[in-house]
């Protein structure tokens, strides 16, 4: 697009015609021009139908108008090749840089906004957005570039490249737009190294448009709320032209909890629970009452404002989760602020209120159409050893840890490969840690994640399983388990890691893993071990026993990855491989490497002895034993306890 000339000349008249038909003539310029002055942060459809409605009224309001000296207006002049600029298409110009400017101011509260500050009366258009052709990266970047300007520098620019105006002329365009300072408007416009030649491109030109349409779902949800408010409002005016106070008098119910004096204050920033860096150390308890409050954003009282709304009401846009038998409902008095800080791309607020974490999630820059996060985790009677951590942010198949002010420091340590060490993994200054790979993102399970947390007296194993609150992981018997220490432990770990699947989202606080036998194979197969996998859960219910078979592996001696276990039993909601049932008995149908089957079995040392029904006859002193059988047998197997008591299989 050819810039047109533009000197200054003696005063000229100008009246409606003119200026109309340089406004005709030239309509496309000009709306490109409003279209580029125009704050980017309006929108393309918005900017689109702004810029066309300040091109359409710019024409003078008289009949006749004349630019006189004092009016600081560049008029043309007669130029050496003998070209002008027309009086009339520099006053539409004059006209469009004004209220496109006047357009990017901000509203203020008290001052009673200009029309071209409010979205336009006409053009109007209905159930479409239109928006100029896409260019290339060249024009994105300068579309970036020139959303950083000010209004007065992008219009120098844009004067500048799209005009082919010297600098004094701009400047006397910006002065006679309201420009306090049309110098640093020039200044701020030499940051832009982008070609002139860009200005013309189609990504700039709003009159060559493409449409589309707009949100559909929203538009339908938009008429259908207007249709409820239209019958809630005819309804109302019914209820009020009743005689007396509508349905009844002096109802007896409060308020609603929204109003409720109580509720009110739990919801207020001002009354959250704060608790001091060091209070930990003097704390009669060591569980989350004791975590400090942290975060750079623990004094953004409008991100808490909107974190503790969402509690109470979450909206349609909010993505919740919540772990089994965790209530959902508003706190019950002001919770306690554990952490309020950015997160990667994401603000985040993790509260505390005796019973649940509660964990609020939103954009960085709280944009609402990205929605936000609500997740609730009980944590009930936690203690030392359960509140080591708190998984602060996951997504992308990775997750980060807020840990405990008393950890001292934090390893990584893959439970598939027992042999190797553990590395040390990074906090920041508020005990977040550095992404990890979350094993739940594991379809495969070629590796298993886990967290070693060390403080004063101990070093706990702790593992994601898709909740707020990491799983710890202990090994021994059910009547003193212990964390997990030692290659022999880490070993069976290893080969356990797997089936922790079947117990992801539900809630759990704790797994223990132990051997409760050990079993020579039939032909000399080499040594098997019987161990028994219990989950325990946060709110006691829903607990899951698993009872698997080790079979020897050469990944293992190798210091390899190992595979799995085989699962010969499970139950839920059983009290066995517990601390106040920790009998278990369980058996498999056993291939050995010469090609012949047996039943193997094996009980915990309280059975006496074990027999075989069904299919498969056989009977052995002790709690270990294995039959002879055929492929695909099915057997049914009991156990006879030291006392006489019988007992089945785990099941």
């Amino acid at each position: 697009m050819r810039p047109l000339p533009e000197v200054p000349s003696a005063t000229a008249p100008v009246d409606v015609e003119q200026a109309e038909a340089a406004l005709v003539e030239h309509y496309p310029r000009l709306v490109r021009l409003g279209y580029l002055v125009l704050p980017p942060s309006l929108g393309r459809n918005r900017r689109v139908l702004t810029a066309h409605s300040l091109a359409q009224r710019s024409l003078p309001l008289g009949r006749r108008t004349a630019f006189t000296a004092d009016d600081r207006v560049p008029l043309p002049r007669r130029p050496a090749d003998g070209t002008a600029v027309d009086p009339g298409y520099a006053h539409v110009r004059q006209r469009v840089v004004s209220t496109a400017l006047e357009a990017g101011r901000p509203l203020r509260r008290l001052a009673w906004p200009r029309r071209s500050q409010l979205p336009p009366l006409l053009p109007l258009v209905w159930g479409l957005r239109l928006f100029p052709h896409s260019g290339g990266s060249d024009e994105l970047a300068l579309d970036q570039t020139l959303s950083a300007l000010s209004g007065p520098a992008r219009a120098a620019h844009v004067l500048r490249g799209l005009e082919g105006l010297a600098d004094g002329e701009v400047r006397r365009v910006l002065a006679a737009a309201g420009v306090a300072d049309p110098r640093a408007a020039l200044a701020e416009a030499d940051a832009v190294a982008a070609p002139y030649a860009l200005l013309g491109s189609t990504e700039f030109d709003p009159c060559s448009l493409q449409a589309r349409p707009p949100d559909l779902l929203r538009r339908r949800r938009h008429a259908k709320a207007a249709l409820a408010a239209v019958a809630a409002l005819l309804v109302c005016g019914a209820l009020l032209g009743l005689p007396g106070n509508g349905w009844g008098r002096d109802p007896a119910s409060a308020p609603l909890y929204s109003r409720n004096p109580a509720t009110e204050q739990a919801l207020e920033p001002a009354a959250l629970v704060r608790v001091s860096p060091w209070y930990w150390r003097r704390s009669p308890r060591i569980d989350f009452t004791a975590w400090p409050t942290r975060g750079d954003r623990t004094d953004d009282t409008r991100l808490l404002r909107r974190a503790l709304a969402v509690w109470a009401r979450p909206g349609r846009a909010v993505r919740s989760s919540t772990t089994p038998g965790t209530p959902v409902g508003p706190p019950m008095g002001p919770p306690q602020l554990l952490y309020a800080g950015e997160v990667g791309a994401a603000a985040v607020v993790l509260f505390y209120d005796g019973l649940r974490i509660v964990r609020y999630a939103e954009a960085r820059d709280a944009d609402p159409a990205q929605g936000a996060a609500l997740d609730f985790a009980r944590v009930d009677s936690a203690d030392a050893s359960s509140a080591d951590a708190l998984i602060v942010s996951r997504g992308g198949g990775t997750v980060r840890y807020l840990t405990a002010p008393w950890v001292r420091q934090v390893s990584v340590r893959d439970l598939l490969v027992p042999g190797r060490a553990a590395r040390p993994l990074h906090r920041d200054r508020n005990g977040v840690t550095d992404v990890l790979a979350s094993p739940q993102a594991a379809g495969d399970c070629r590796s298993w994640s886990a967290v070693e947390m060390q403080d004063a007296t101990a070093t706990r194993l702790l593992t994601d399983l898709g909740e707020l609150a990491p799983a710890r992981l202990t090994s021994g018997p059910p009547s003193a388990p212990h964390d997990v220490s030692g290659r022999a432990e880490r070993e069976s770990w290893a080969r356990t890691a797997c089936l922790l699947t079947a117990v992801r989202s539900r809630g759990v606080r704790s797994v223990n893993s132990w051997p409760y036998a050990r079993q020579w194979l039939p032909e000399g197969n080499g040594f098997a071990q019987w161990l028994c996998t219990r989950a325990e859960t946060w709110r006691g219910s829903g607990s899951r026993v698993l009872a698997q078979f080790q079979a020897p592996s050469a990944q293992s001696a190798a210091g390899g990855a190992v595979p799995p276990g085989a699962v010969a039993a499970r139950a839920e909601d059983s009290p066995a491989c517990g601390e106040r049932d920790p009998r278990v008995l369980a058996g498999v149908l056993w291939k050995s490497h010469g090609g012949r089957w047996y039943v193997l079995a094996a009980g915990s040392t309280e059975f006496a002895s074990l027999t075989t029904s069904g299919g498969v006859e056989g009977r052995a002193q002790g709690h270990l034993l294995a039959v002879r059988a055929r492929a695909g047998d099915r057997a049914q197997l009991n156990g006879l306890l030291a006392d006489g008591r019988r007992v089945g299989a785990l099941r």
